[in-house]
Protein backbone atom coordinates (compact mmCIF):
# COMPACT_ATOMS: atom_id res chain seq x y z
CA UNK A 1 0.00 0.00 0.00
CA UNK A 2 0.70 3.19 -0.85
CA UNK A 3 0.20 6.72 1.10
CA UNK A 4 0.00 10.00 -1.10
CA UNK A 5 1.71 12.33 0.61
CA UNK A 6 0.92 15.11 -2.16
CA UNK A 7 -0.31 14.99 -6.11
CA UNK A 8 -0.69 17.88 -8.27
CA UNK A 9 -0.28 18.98 -11.44
CA UNK A 10 1.22 15.68 -12.60
CA UNK A 11 3.77 15.96 -8.76
CA UNK A 12 2.96 13.04 -6.63
CA UNK A 13 5.02 12.00 -3.51
CA UNK A 14 4.23 8.84 -2.14
CA UNK A 15 5.55 6.76 1.16
CA UNK A 16 5.73 3.21 1.70
CA UNK A 17 5.61 2.14 4.97
CA UNK A 18 5.07 -1.70 5.32
CA UNK A 19 7.69 -3.35 3.95
CA UNK A 20 9.95 -4.73 6.48
CA UNK A 21 8.61 -4.77 10.27
CA UNK A 22 5.69 -7.13 10.16
CA UNK A 23 6.64 -9.67 12.51
CA UNK A 24 10.27 -9.88 11.42
CA UNK A 25 13.56 -8.91 13.00
CA UNK A 26 14.16 -5.21 11.18
CA UNK A 27 13.28 -2.44 12.08
CA UNK A 28 10.23 -0.17 10.44
CA UNK A 29 11.46 1.93 7.81
CA UNK A 30 10.04 4.41 5.01
CA UNK A 31 10.35 4.55 1.49
CA UNK A 32 9.53 6.97 -1.10
CA UNK A 33 8.66 7.86 -4.44
CA UNK A 34 8.62 11.18 -6.35
CA UNK A 35 7.71 11.93 -9.66
CA UNK A 36 6.91 14.61 -11.71
CA UNK A 37 6.14 13.82 -15.39
CA UNK A 38 7.48 10.93 -16.74
CA UNK A 39 10.78 11.54 -14.04
CA UNK A 40 10.70 9.35 -10.66
CA UNK A 41 13.36 9.14 -7.91
CA UNK A 42 13.29 7.31 -5.30
CA UNK A 43 14.67 8.05 -1.79
CA UNK A 44 16.05 5.66 0.62
CA UNK A 45 14.86 2.18 -1.06
CA UNK A 46 15.68 0.27 1.67
CA UNK A 47 17.52 -3.00 2.20
CA UNK A 48 16.71 -6.78 0.77
CA UNK A 49 13.95 -7.12 2.67
CA UNK A 50 11.88 -4.33 1.70
CA UNK A 51 13.42 -4.67 -2.10
CA UNK A 52 10.87 -7.15 -3.67
CA UNK A 53 7.43 -5.61 -2.22
CA UNK A 54 8.95 -1.76 -3.04
CA UNK A 55 9.51 -3.17 -6.84
CA UNK A 56 6.02 -4.37 -7.47
CA UNK A 57 4.10 -1.41 -5.43
CA UNK A 58 6.12 1.23 -7.42
CA UNK A 59 5.40 -0.08 -10.66
CA UNK A 60 1.71 0.58 -9.35
CA UNK A 61 2.44 4.23 -10.19
CA UNK A 62 5.71 4.29 -12.07
CA UNK A 63 7.45 2.31 -14.03
CA UNK A 64 10.72 1.09 -12.17
CA UNK A 65 12.49 0.25 -15.49
CA UNK A 66 12.57 4.55 -15.89
CA UNK A 67 13.60 5.49 -12.73
CA UNK A 68 16.39 7.46 -13.14
CA UNK A 69 17.39 8.87 -9.40
CA UNK A 70 18.22 7.22 -6.66
CA UNK A 71 18.64 9.13 -3.44
CA UNK A 72 20.45 8.37 -0.41
CA UNK A 73 20.37 10.27 2.90
CA UNK A 74 23.79 8.17 3.72
CA UNK A 75 24.81 4.49 3.83
CA UNK A 76 23.38 2.65 6.45
CA UNK A 77 21.83 -0.64 5.39
CA UNK A 78 18.59 0.18 6.04
CA UNK A 79 18.88 3.01 3.39
CA UNK A 80 20.72 1.01 0.51
CA UNK A 81 21.42 -2.54 1.65
CA UNK A 82 19.41 -3.12 -1.77
CA UNK A 83 21.54 -0.97 -4.10
CA UNK A 84 22.59 -4.42 -6.02
CA UNK A 85 19.40 -4.62 -6.99
CA UNK A 86 18.35 -1.87 -7.67
CA UNK A 87 21.69 -1.66 -10.20
CA UNK A 88 20.21 -4.27 -11.80
CA UNK A 89 16.47 -3.46 -12.19
CA UNK A 90 17.14 0.78 -12.97
CA UNK A 91 19.29 2.44 -14.97
CA UNK A 92 19.24 5.08 -11.99
CA UNK A 93 21.77 7.06 -11.11
CA UNK A 94 22.33 7.27 -7.20
CA UNK A 95 23.16 9.99 -5.15
CA UNK A 96 24.83 9.81 -2.03
CA UNK A 97 27.23 12.13 0.28
CA UNK A 98 30.86 12.07 -0.98
CA UNK A 99 32.02 10.57 1.85
CA UNK A 100 30.14 7.16 1.03
CA UNK A 101 30.38 6.96 -2.38
CA UNK A 102 33.60 4.81 -2.73
CA UNK A 103 31.53 2.50 0.56
CA UNK A 104 28.16 2.23 -1.37
CA UNK A 105 30.25 -0.31 -4.29
CA UNK A 106 30.79 -2.58 -1.11
CA UNK A 107 26.52 -3.39 -1.32
CA UNK A 108 27.22 -4.29 -5.19
CA UNK A 109 29.13 -6.82 -7.51
CA UNK A 110 32.08 -6.00 -8.73
CA UNK A 111 31.59 -3.23 -11.43
CA UNK A 112 27.92 -2.61 -11.24
CA UNK A 113 28.08 0.84 -10.07
CA UNK A 114 30.45 2.32 -12.34
CA UNK A 115 29.41 5.69 -13.66
CA UNK A 116 26.29 5.16 -11.68
CA UNK A 117 27.04 7.14 -8.76
CA UNK A 118 26.99 10.53 -8.14
CA UNK A 119 28.71 12.17 -5.28
CA UNK A 120 26.91 15.04 -3.04
CA UNK A 121 29.14 17.77 -2.31
CA UNK A 122 29.39 18.28 1.58
CA UNK A 123 27.50 22.14 1.13
CA UNK A 124 24.53 19.66 -1.17
CA UNK A 125 23.40 20.85 -4.31
CA UNK A 126 20.31 20.52 -6.79
CA UNK A 127 19.30 17.88 -8.32
CA UNK A 128 17.15 18.01 -11.61
CA UNK A 129 13.86 15.60 -11.40
CA UNK A 130 11.90 16.35 -15.19
CA UNK A 131 11.02 20.44 -15.38
CA UNK A 132 11.58 20.86 -11.50
CA UNK A 133 14.08 19.97 -9.01
CA UNK A 134 15.07 18.22 -5.43
CA UNK A 135 17.52 19.39 -3.16
CA UNK A 136 19.80 18.00 -1.07
CA UNK A 137 20.20 19.82 2.39
CA UNK A 138 22.95 19.01 5.00
CA UNK A 139 21.99 17.11 7.35
CA UNK A 140 25.38 16.06 8.55
CA UNK A 141 25.98 14.35 12.02
CA UNK A 142 22.43 13.62 12.35
CA UNK A 143 23.27 11.14 12.68
CA UNK A 144 26.08 10.24 10.13
CA UNK A 145 29.03 11.72 8.60
CA UNK A 146 27.71 12.38 5.64
CA UNK A 147 24.14 13.10 5.74
CA UNK A 148 21.58 14.78 3.51
CA UNK A 149 18.04 15.82 3.74
CA UNK A 150 15.89 16.03 0.67
CA UNK A 151 14.01 18.63 0.07
CA UNK A 152 10.83 19.38 -2.65
CA UNK A 153 9.55 22.51 -3.33
CA UNK A 154 6.99 21.95 -4.96
CA UNK A 155 5.33 19.86 -2.13
CA UNK A 156 6.89 21.33 0.32
CA UNK A 157 7.79 18.27 1.81
CA UNK A 158 11.39 18.10 3.44
CA UNK A 159 12.59 13.89 3.47
CA UNK A 160 14.46 14.18 6.51
CA UNK A 161 16.03 11.05 6.92
CA UNK A 162 16.55 9.44 10.69
CA UNK A 163 16.20 13.82 11.68
CA UNK A 164 12.24 13.25 13.40
CA UNK A 165 12.34 9.51 13.74
CA UNK A 166 9.93 7.76 16.13
CA UNK A 167 9.70 4.47 16.73
CA UNK A 168 6.72 1.94 16.27
CA UNK A 169 5.27 0.04 13.58
CA UNK A 170 3.47 0.41 9.93
CA UNK A 171 0.36 1.10 11.20
CA UNK A 172 1.91 4.34 13.63
CA UNK A 173 3.81 5.77 10.59
CA UNK A 174 0.82 5.63 8.17
CA UNK A 175 -0.99 8.96 10.61
CA UNK A 176 0.89 12.50 10.39
CA UNK A 177 1.16 14.02 14.02
CA UNK A 178 -0.19 17.16 13.98
CA UNK A 179 0.40 18.16 17.57
CA UNK A 180 3.97 16.88 18.86
CA UNK A 181 3.78 16.78 22.79
CA UNK A 182 2.66 13.55 22.91
CA UNK A 183 4.78 12.43 19.96
CA UNK A 184 7.70 12.89 21.72
CA UNK A 185 8.25 9.88 24.33
CA UNK A 186 8.34 7.94 21.06
CA UNK A 187 11.37 10.42 19.58
CA UNK A 188 13.26 11.37 22.41
CA UNK A 189 15.25 8.36 23.11
CA UNK A 190 16.49 7.95 19.35
CA UNK A 191 17.31 11.16 19.08
CA UNK A 192 19.17 11.53 22.33
CA UNK A 193 21.46 8.44 20.99
CA UNK A 194 21.78 8.55 17.38
CA UNK A 195 22.05 12.69 16.95
CA UNK A 196 25.58 13.94 17.39
CA UNK A 197 25.31 17.07 20.00
CA UNK A 198 22.88 19.94 20.33
CA UNK A 199 25.37 22.81 18.51
CA UNK A 200 24.39 20.60 15.04
CA UNK A 201 20.68 20.40 15.99
CA UNK A 202 20.77 24.28 16.78
CA UNK A 203 22.43 24.74 13.40
CA UNK A 204 20.10 22.58 11.60
CA UNK A 205 17.41 24.69 13.33
CA UNK A 206 18.72 27.72 12.13
CA UNK A 207 18.33 26.11 8.77
CA UNK A 208 15.11 24.67 8.83
CA UNK A 209 13.41 27.61 10.06
CA UNK A 210 14.46 29.57 6.21
CA UNK A 211 12.02 26.73 4.53
CA UNK A 212 8.67 26.91 3.83
CA UNK A 213 7.98 23.37 5.38
CA UNK A 214 4.23 21.84 5.05
CA UNK A 215 5.38 18.20 5.99
CA UNK A 216 8.77 16.70 7.70
CA UNK A 217 8.72 13.14 6.50
CA UNK A 218 11.37 11.08 8.46
CA UNK A 219 12.82 7.70 7.47
CA UNK A 220 11.08 5.66 9.93
CA UNK A 221 7.91 6.49 11.80
CA UNK A 222 5.02 9.14 11.47
CA UNK A 223 5.29 12.49 9.18
CA UNK A 224 5.13 15.56 10.64
CA UNK A 225 2.47 17.88 9.45
CA UNK A 226 0.70 21.31 10.48
CA UNK A 227 1.53 22.59 13.88
CA UNK A 228 3.82 20.00 14.64
CA UNK A 229 6.49 21.07 12.06
CA UNK A 230 7.13 24.27 14.13
CA UNK A 231 7.46 22.62 17.43
CA UNK A 232 9.75 20.12 16.44
CA UNK A 233 12.19 22.74 14.61
CA UNK A 234 12.08 24.07 18.57
CA UNK A 235 12.05 20.88 19.95
CA UNK A 236 15.28 19.49 18.07
CA UNK A 237 17.33 22.87 18.36
CA UNK A 238 17.04 23.08 22.16
CA UNK A 239 17.81 19.00 22.67
CA UNK A 240 21.10 17.94 24.41
CA UNK A 241 21.85 14.29 22.98
CA UNK A 242 24.94 12.10 21.73
CA UNK A 243 28.55 13.85 23.28
CA UNK A 244 27.02 16.19 25.22
CA UNK A 245 25.89 13.48 27.62
CA UNK A 246 29.44 11.68 27.66
CA UNK A 247 31.93 11.29 30.50
CA UNK A 248 34.79 9.31 31.05
CA UNK A 249 32.99 6.76 32.65
CA UNK A 250 31.48 5.82 28.89
CA UNK A 251 35.31 5.18 28.06
CA UNK A 252 36.30 2.41 31.08
CA UNK A 253 37.64 -1.28 29.56
CA UNK A 254 35.24 -3.70 30.41
CA UNK A 255 35.45 -5.74 33.31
Amino acid sequence: MAIELFNRDGHVCLMFTHLSDEGGEAVQANQFLVIHGDAGAIIDPGGNVAYNELLLTIGRFFPPSKLDKILASHADPDIIASLDRWMTSTQATLYISRLWERFAPHFCKPGKTQGRIKGIPDPGMRIALGTTELVAVPAHFMHSEGNFQFWDPVSGILFSGDLGVSMGNSEDAKRPVESLAAHIPKMEGFHRRYMVSNKVLKLWANMARTLPIRMIVPQHGAPLAGAAVGEFIQWIGDLNCGVDHLTQANYVIPA
